[in-house]
């Protein structure tokens, strides 16, 4: 039986490898180390079908070293064990013939798995490379992260996309072989989602099931996607599909989706503390001051999955879910941040007023720091009207209440204080 398109075009080389170039281009964060074989323990983390695999087995074959693979979903303490003691013959720290042992999905890897990595990696029996969908802050236990680099990888963009999609027509040892005029992409792009394994599966499900010759179409390509619907796969394939409209459906206030698309996840084994972080996020990010809460209830339902564990977590899971999508809505906290930040990127570094510095030394003091600082508290009602930010920018409104009764509170409060100084 024939592997995959996505296995069959898999790259081999630097050279044939699509984007990451903030990683392996010519001034890449990985490029000088993978050149010299000096190979740091590291974890890529990034969204599925984005070349980790790929990468790591380039490492392994760009640096001359041993390579072994091991999958978190069906691999244990047993089998990290087995492996370490095939490499222990093999020299020390950063050497060439150090081994490379390959974790696909090491977010999966319980603490006593992980705990199970750390005398080899520390000692330099094998060079770890550890790949993950989640964020490693949360699913990588402290010590074996401190003893890892990570790296983030990022979707593919456009460009890259149609580039795979080209390679697979004019290289590979079956498509090429098809009469195929690639004349509409967008559709493809759209259902990939940047995942270049799904948009080549996609691609070869719909040249498989036509005549020569082929003309691909975005009307041709939703048609058969639309007949050849994919079951959740935790993994990768939905994954990100329906944890979208599960958020999507809370801020719509939609308890009804809410429900469904948690138990879609529940019911194809999604991890549960993955679902309730997106909560958590989605409590400051959609609900925030219009509900304060929302977010207290998040957290503490992060909290109880992580202890509980299924099936019960789907009770709390559930209840958070309906909580959040039946709360007044606001993003009002989320775009001020994202307005503060681009003017930040706008205006760099600007100084600290002198008022506002710290003056812990006689000679911050002498250079007037701290002067002029007036202390709130000393004041009527615990406020005086002062300068908080940079000359450059003084008077400018970042933060814009929300259209709710809390913070339309706010935003009287804001105008009472500031009469008309901000744009309230």
């Amino acid at each position: 039986m024939d592997a995959p398109l996505a296995e069959r075009i898999r790259p081999k080389t630097l050279d044939d490898y699509i984007s990451q170039q903030h990683l392996v281009g010519e001034k890449g964060a990985l490029t000088a180390h993978i050149k010299r074989g000096v190979i740091p323990s590291l974890i890529l983390w990034g969204p599925p079908g984005i070349g980790k695999t790929t990468l790591a087995n380039i490492i392994a074959e760009e640096s001359k070293r041993p390579f072994y693979t091991l999958s978190a979903i069906n691999s244990g303490v047993k089998d990290v064990r087995e492996v370490i003691e095939k490499a222990k013959q093999s020299g020390g720290l950063f050497t060439t013939k150090n081994p490379i042992l390959f974790i696909d999905e090491i977010h999966r890897f319980s603490k006593s798995q992980q705990d199970s990595l750390l005398g080899a990696v520390e000692k330099g029996w094998v060079t770890l490379i550890g790949a993950t969908t989640e964020n490693p802050s949360f699913e990588v236990i402290p010590a074996l992260l401190s003893r890892c680099q990570v790296y983030i990888l990022n979707s593919f963009d456009k460009k890259d996309l149609i580039a795979l999609l080209n390679r697979a027509i004019a290289e590979d040892s079956i498509i090429s072989k098809k009469n195929i005029e690639l004349k509409e992409t967008d559709a493809l792009l759209q259902l990939s989602g940047g995942d270049a394994r799904k948009l080549l599966n996609i691609f070869e499900l719909i040249v498989n099931a036509e005549d020569e010759p082929i003309v691909i179409t975005n009307e041709k390509v939703l048609e058969k996607v639309q007949n050849n619907t994919v079951r959740y796969d935790k993994t990768g394939e939905q994954h990100y599909d329906i944890i979208s409209a599960f958020i999507k459906s809370i801020r719509g206030s939609d308890p009804n989706g809410a429900v469904y698309w948690l138990a879609r996840m529940i019911e194809g084994g999604e991890d549960g503390k993955f679902i309730a972080r997106r909560l958590v996020i989605l409590a400051s990010e959609d609900i925030g001051n219009a509900n304060p809460n929302a977010l207290m209830l998040a957290t503490s339902t992060f909290q109880a999955v992580s202890v509980i564990g299924n099936p019960e977590s789907r009770i709390i899971l559930s209840q958070c879910a309906v909580y959040l999508a039946n709360s007044p809505k606001s993003n009002a906290s989320y775009m001020a941040i994202g307005n503060a930040q681009q003017l930040v990127q706008q205006t760099g570094d600007l100084s600290v007023p002198l008022h506002l510095r710290n003056a812990p030394t006689k000679l911050m003091k002498d250079l007037d720091y701290g002067k002029n600082y007036q202390y709130a508290h000393n004041y009527d009602d615990n406020f005086i009207n002062q300068e908080f930010l940079p000359d450059e920018i003084k008077n400018t409104t970042l933060y814009q209440p929300g259209n709710n009764s809390r913070e339309n509170n706010f935003r009287e409060f804001l105008k009472k204080r500031w009469k008309n100084k901000y744009n309230y």
